[in-house]
């Protein structure tokens, strides 16, 4: 089992490497839990966050089978896509946290690229 220990030293990792490279860009935050997904979009310069979604919104209720399988992360993706989109964002960082890039972070990433966001 893994330790919380090593889960936030590998986000800090994570989020450490992608200040270097984000250049004033906004960080497309993932959190994944065992049931459901939740993205934010979120502005490190003034600490507001400009987009979110999840698989507990209104919107995705009625049309998601689970909140927890890759399908479901697409939705999301497309999602905070646009809503992005409309609060002004086309270029993004991509926060992965402590999460390895496979199956539903994966499925969010590529889903939230087709929706018009840039990584």
């Amino acid at each position: 089992m893994v330790s919380k220990v090593s889960v936030k030293r590998r986000a800090a990792r994570v989020r450490r490497k992608l200040k270097a490279v984000a250049n004033g860009q906004p960080r497309l935050s993932v959190y994944r839990s065992s049931k459901n997904i939740y993205v934010q979009v979120i502005d490190d310069t003034k600490g507001h966050t400009l987009a979110a979604a999840s698989t507990l919104d209104k919107d995705l209720q009625g049309k998601l089978k689970s909140g927890a399988d890759t399908a479901a992360a697409a939705e999301v993706g497309k999602l905070v896509a646009e809503r992005a989109k409309k609060a002004g964002v086309t270029a993004v960082v991509f926060d992965r946290g402590p999460y390895i890039y496979h199956g539903r972070v994966k499925a969010l990433a590529d889903a939230a690229r087709e929706g018009g966001l840039e990584f």
